[in-house]
């Protein structure tokens, strides 16, 4: 296996994006055909101020897509209601909060969109630019494995005794690098430093940011190592803000927001986003059945009512292969894929 490998699953109705250093997921990145394009990170917009709330320090506008997006407004600019503004995406919608905008300067026109942010391809090519890219089955199963492990918590690593955690509520992030006891301080210091690594990639692997404090293994620690160790894993980036190193062991720092979570795509929730999310996870699936089973003549996706209202346009595009039966009595991710 090559030091980096880049991989493009581009299933109908979902595109992954998958980078992988030194035989470790990096990267997933995910763009859904039906989500506007007009909230992607990197889109420009002419947009129109339809709210002002001082008390927040911010300007919501329409961008003739999507949910009003969040604007800080800019020192010494007064902004009023109806005004146009050219617009960039520097954050994308998470939750409940809409997207991030930077103001470009004055908009004329109506709403709308007037250059797309880069879709998965282009963010790849920029990432790994000498990478070869890989497509097909191998891209669908290494998006799959990639999804697996952006939604876990836990990393184990036996042969240096590290068990690390990395988990996200509400205000922050929580790393917590345990360490079993053995080859003594040495060991200890080898875990710390490992356990940075894989921390900030897993972070980096579910397009997280916010505040992360690190729980460190023991209480006394070289600061000026453990600084430039946590530096060299999470970048160089200059929105990113590290803080000291305190007295029990505990380091901070500040990520800025930019991609969705990736468990937001994820992972079914029970509104109309959750049917949609099960009925990509079908395509895929039938997908991989059909580039993997090239001599069954036919596959049929059985599933329930909302799933199939998602599914069928996408399984078309799969060809002739394949078709979608309804059974109004399946709920959302009970579909199946059978032969015939």
């Amino acid at each position: 296996m090559s030091d980096l490998e880049v991989f493009l699953d581009d299933t109908p109705g979902e595109t992954r994006g998958v980078m992988v250093r030194n035989g470790r997921f990096e990267r997933l990145l995910i763009q859904r055909d039906r989500e506007p394009i007009a909230v992607r990170l990197g889109s420009r917009s002419v947009g129109r101020v339809v709210e002002i709330n001082p008390g927040l320090g911010a300007a919501f506008l329409d961008l003739g897509a999507g949910s009003p997006a969040f604007l800080p407004l800019p020192k010494g600019q007064q902004l009023a209601v109806g005004q146009k503004l050219d617009v960039i995406v520097v954050s994308e919608p998470r939750g409940t909060k809409g997207a991030t905008l930077r103001l470009l300067g004055e908009g004329q026109g109506e709403p709308r969109l007037l250059q797309p942010g880069p879709d998965v391809a282009t963010q790849l090519a920029a990432l790994a630019p000498d990478a070869g890219l890989q497509t097909g089955l191998a891209a669908i199963r290494a998006g799959m494995e990639a999804a697996e492990e952006a939604l876990s918590s836990r990393f184990l690593l036996s042969d240096l005794g590290l068990d690390l955690s990395v988990e996200r509520t509400r205000a922050m992030i929580t790393v917590d690098i345990d360490h079993d006891g053995t080859a003594g301080r040495k060991g200890r210091d080898r875990a710390n430093l490992e356990g940075l690594r894989q921390a900030a990639r897993l972070i980096r692997l579910k397009s997280w940011g916010g505040l992360v404090a690190i729980d460190l293994v023991g209480s006394v620690h070289d600061a000026k190592t453990i600084g430039a160790a946590a530096r060299g894993a999470f970048g160089a980036d200059p929105q990113i803000v590290y803080g000291p190193l305190n007295r029990f062991g505990v380091m901070q720092l500040a990520m800025p927001w930019r991609e969705r979570p990736v468990s937001s795509s994820l992972l079914p929730d029970d509104t109309a986003s959750g049917a949609e999310t099960s009925a990509i996870a079908l395509v895929r699936e039938a997908r991989a059945t059909l580039l993997s089973n090239t001599t069954v003549p036919r596959y049929r996706v059985t599933c329930g009512t909302a799933e199939a209202a998602f599914a069928k346009a996408w399984l078309d595009q799969l060809g002739p292969r394949v078709g979608v039966v309804v059974d109004p009595a399946l709920r959302a991710g009970e579909g199946s894929i059978q032969e015939g």
